[in-house]
């Protein structure tokens, strides 16, 4: 198994050249949580550039709960489907301790199995020890399976199945949104109404059009007990 942070008999870029096609399957709350844990926000088209890194994708599956009645959350799945990730979703149940959950692990290792031959690298997208035995069937049947999550989060039975293993933390310049820059207004004269330089691409309705990439992390609030 090949991490990003050892030496190995094959360079980096021969591994990439060795890929063929690629199918992604990210896990949407463990990437909430890892990007929580690193403190950023995850710009998510860099994140399926960085992933891909010239590689021909086959499909890019992006598995989260949902809640019907966040606004927010629709519009940023919206926003997802119309910038390359095929969504798959299921509704959020509440718990009797009153928090909402929605595990989607089978969907992921049924789409991982069942795929088999469109693709011949799956990039998983998670750390959760469950889907080890997916993974490793998977390499039974014939592909090469990469697994990126955070090394704090992921579970050492993922990682020794996997054929690479990299770490979040390790690309995290890639993959995160740059910060915002706050303006300071000064208008030429005591009449002039300064414009609402803090509105948000939600606030603005410009999410909803699919012209802008929105922050998910208010938008996944209600999985983030998934």
């Amino acid at each position: 198994m090949i991490t990003s942070s050892t030496s190995a008999i094959y360079s980096p870029e021969q591994v990439l050249q060795n890929r063929g096609r690629v199918a992604i399957f990210i896990d949407g709350s463990n990437l909430f949580y890892a990007a929580l844990q690193l403190g950023i926000e995850i710009d998510y088209s860099k994140l399926l550039c960085h992933l891909t890194q010239g590689s021909r994708l086959f499909r890019s599956f992006f598995y989260t709960g949902v809640d019907p009645s966040n606004e927010k959350q629709q519009g940023f799945l919206l926003w997802m489907r119309r910038n390359g990730y095929r969504v798959v979703s299921k509704e959020l149940v509440q718990l009797p301790d009153g928090s909402k959950k929605a595990n989607l692990d089978v969907e992921i290792a049924v789409d991982m199995m069942a795929l088999v031959g469109c693709y011949d690298t799956a990039i998983l997208v998670s750390g959760d020890g469950d889907l080890a035995y997916a993974v490793d069937a998977v390499s039974y049947r014939g592909a090469r399976v990469e697994v990126v999550s955070l090394r704090s989060m992921t579970s050492d039975s993922l990682i020794n199945v996997a054929d690479r293993y990299i770490d979040l933390e390790s690309i995290r310049e890639d993959i995160q949104k740059a910060p915002r820059t706050t303006y300071t207004y000064r208008p030429l004269t005591g009449g002039l109404t300064p414009p609402n330089l803090s509105s948000t691409p939600w606030e603005d309705g410009v999410a909803e059009s699919g012209n802008a990439d929105p922050s998910p992390l208010e938008a996944l609030d209600n999985n983030a007990s998934a």
